[in-house]
């Protein structure tokens, strides 16, 4: 009676199989990534529970087996793909270096499938709520009213208001001199124009806890979700920030507008450039006349869902750190500023053309380092207040590997990483034929070559032992 040998995967241990047998297609598909872990660790479950006995020789496989019959020939040559599959060539063990094996490739897929850094740009989508007979109509016409009325109205007052305000604030920087009376206007100014963009967005913003009062040696940190995020505090009182400094005509409000509240501008891959904002951070802080400093010390803007780590440059410099929690309600529209994949003037166009802004923003209470606490444990600290005011989860990655290609930046990461998985397909690979200068083989090749006449030898008085029995 014939045994139903299940079918294996032809390792590259399997080099007495012709190109008929299929071993070609699969090393190409073992290559090629196709095979995952739950595959390789289910098959390597069938194995050790299969009808067929895991020998500890290697068995004469083609005892018994008629040469005609071409079934009985395909099973001898699985039962021995099956036999290299669990204990080799060499007769050890090779199972657990096929899982070794999967285990980097669950390296790559689990980068792919679960990237826990990339979602924290990635903004949500919401599902379609409008396909049906009674809500499609009501729909359009909101699209209608968003685009056609709305927005118009919103842009047109944005414009208005913002070019009042830019005319004004010339007019007070050329004729008035630098003086009290002058700085509090241009604080006035700037909060004013944080109420243009509001209105432009139809923001509804509710403010929590009690108010920032200014004093010497205090900072504020927030979490970061868009560069919106300035404007909607500076509404309701005008800070001082650190920034990327942009491009266009968001510059010429950085440099013309804000530069009076004395904002710093930095280039985050300019490492002398963060240096010496630093250094002006320290002194602004200590300074007494100086407004309000906040800092985002995610130092990039995540999609108000997690939170990265925060940097050591608002917490190591023995000052007053006073939290500020942001929530945005994603209802009408996500806040979220994806600055790698949409300009500014865009992300404000969906924000125009949305029904409302709907957002919380928490004053939590001032925090100072305690005895015995590192830098790091502060701004952890600090870290989860806002995290569980907002309703954020924490992730342990640095905002600036947004920015950063670890592939060009470290090759030898990847190379490594390559090394280990090649390391483990060599174990695998039947041992090339080496030949010097002179086309003779070396003691390697001649140790294959020596190999594989024992075998074709092998195979012959097998071939001789079946033809005396059919005699």
């Amino acid at each position: 009676m014939k045994t139903n040998v299940p079918t294996v995967m032809k390792t590259p241990h399997s080099d007495y199989f012709t190109q008929d047998t299929g071993v070609d297609s699969c090393r190409r598909a073992f290559f090629s990534l196709e095979i995952n872990s739950n595959i390789i660790a289910s098959y390597a479950a069938n194995v050790m529970s299969s009808v067929v006995p895991i020998p500890t020789t290697s068995p004469n496989i083609f005892e018994d087996v008629d040469s005609s019959d071409e079934e009985s020939i395909q099973q001898a040559f699985s039962k021995r793909d099956l036999h290299s599959l669990i204990l080799g060539r060499d007769g050890k063990s090779i199972l657990r270096d096929v899982l070794d094996i999967s285990n980097v490739l669950t390296d790559g897929a689990s980068a792919m499938i679960d990237d826990s850094f990339s979602r924290c740009f990635t903004s949500r989508t919401s599902e379609p709520w409008n396909w049906n007979f009674y809500l499609f109509p009501a729909w359009c016409i909101g699209v209608a009213l968003r685009y056609l009325v709305l927005f118009p109205f919103r842009l047109i007052l944005l414009l208005l208001s913002a070019s009042l305000i830019v005319v004004i604030f010339t007019l007070l920087t050329t004729f008035i001199p630098a003086s009290k009376f002058r700085r509090s206007m241009e604080r006035r100014l700037v909060q004013a124009l944080s109420y243009s963009f509001l209105m432009s967005w139809s923001a509804v913003i509710k403010f929590h806890g009690p108010a920032p009062v200014p004093a010497p040696n205090r900072v504020w940190v927030a979490n970061h979700s868009s560069m919106i995020d300035y404007g909607i505090i500076c509404s309701y009182q005008p800070f001082a920030v650190i920034m990327q400094l942009q491009g266009g005509w968001v510059r010429f409000i950085q440099t013309r507008l804000l530069a009076s509240l004395g904002c710093l501008w930095f280039n985050r891959t300019d490492l002398k450039d963060r240096q010496i904002v630093g250094e002006r951070m320290k002194a602004h802080v200590s300074s007494p006349d100086t407004t309000p400093l906040l800092i985002f010390p995610e130092g990039t803007c995540v999609n108000n869902e997690y939170t990265l780590l925060f940097k050591r440059g608002a917490f190591d410099m023995g000052c007053t750190v006073c939290p500020i929690a942001i929530k945005y309600n994603k209802v009408f529209v996500d806040a979220f500023w994806n600055s790698k994949r949409q300009s500014f003037g865009h992300y404000l166009l969906k924000l125009m053309t949305s029904w409302a802004l709907v957002c919380d923003v928490w004053f939590l209470e001032p925090q100072n380092r305690r005895e015995g606490e590192t830098v790091d444990e502060f701004a952890s600290r600090v870290q989860r207040m806002i995290a569980e005011r907002a309703g954020l989860q924490i992730v342990p990655w640095d905002g600036y590997l947004k920015y950063y290609n670890l592939g060009q930046k470290n090759p030898g990461l990847i190379e490594a990483r390559r090394k280990v998985y090649a390391d483990c397909i060599k174990q695998h690979l039947p041992s090339p034929v080496l030949q010097d200068g002179g086309g003779n083989m070396s003691s390697f090749g001649k140790k294959t070559a020596m190999q594989t006449e024992e075998d074709s030898s092998e195979s012959q008085q097998q071939g001789s032992r079946r033809g005396n029995r059919k005699k």
